[in-house]
């Protein structure tokens, strides 16, 4: 396998992320334009797209960086010891400034005004649920598909991510760095940056909750002297 530089790895994370919430806000106001009000065309339209760009965003940039494009994902690979602190810590930022980046791109290119604050309501005991159960859920993808398959990562977060849009009541974030970004647009895939806080602690905690039960999970018998094959 090849290895690339911290700078290169840096920006492929800044690069995937700048695309992901391109293609999340971008696709929202597409699909709030299209649908004529109709709230479950207009989910759909931004559901599709997200799964597909996910799809393609891991298969091209993941041999260089891992493709996480979510600090949750991150800190299951640090957990897991696979990455360590420094390196995580450089992958949060650039991901959050690339989420950023992704957001302002889709205003310039819809004509929106790029600065915006969302005043999209997403509260409450449901919500923060959902957000954990879908955080586990992603990270639970990752890392049992990459056990078994790890050629199938790609589309079985893609697929597990434009599930959870349905069938979550949050319309599955799942990712501390999307969040962020989302609260900086006043549009369809927006969430009001007071219910930012809540979003993140409870997308940490799925993703500290399923690295702990995929790990378990994923240990054979035969690994019982204390080595872990998950």
């Amino acid at each position: 396998m090849e290895q690339f530089s911290l700078p290169r790895k840096l920006a492929a994370e800044f690069l995937g992320t700048a695309f992901l919430l391109a293609t999340v806000v971008g696709s929202g106001i597409m699909a709030e334009r299209l649908a004529g009000g109709n709230t479950a065309i207009a989910l759909l339209g931004n559901a599709i797209p997200t799964g597909a760009i996910l799809f393609v965003l891991i298969t091209m940039l993941g041999p260089i960086s891992g493709a996480h494009f979510n600090p949750a994902v991150t800190l299951a690979f640090v957990l897991r010891r696979e990455v360590t602190s420094l390196v995580a810590l450089a992958y949060v930022v650039v991901q959050i400034v690339g989420g950023v980046t992704g957001t302002l791109t889709a205003h310039a290119m819809f004509e929106e005004t790029l600065i915006q604050f969302s005043t999209q309501l997403r509260d409450g005991p449901a919500q923060w649920f959902s957000e954990s159960v879908a955080t586990f859920g992603l990270v639970a993808t990752i890392l049992a598909t990459r056990r078994w398959r790890p050629e199938a990562v790609p589309s079985a977060v893609g697929l597990f991510i434009t599930a959870a849009y349905w069938f979550t009541a949050s319309t599955s974030f799942a990712n501390p760095a999307v969040t962020i970004a989302r609260s900086l647009t006043d549009t369809f895939s927006g969430i009001l940056p007071a219910n930012m806080p809540t979003f993140i602690v409870a997308q940490l905690a799925g993703a500290v909750i399923a690295t702990a039960v995929i790990g378990w999970l994923l240990r054979s018998n035969l690994s019982s002297a204390g080595s872990d094959e998950g």
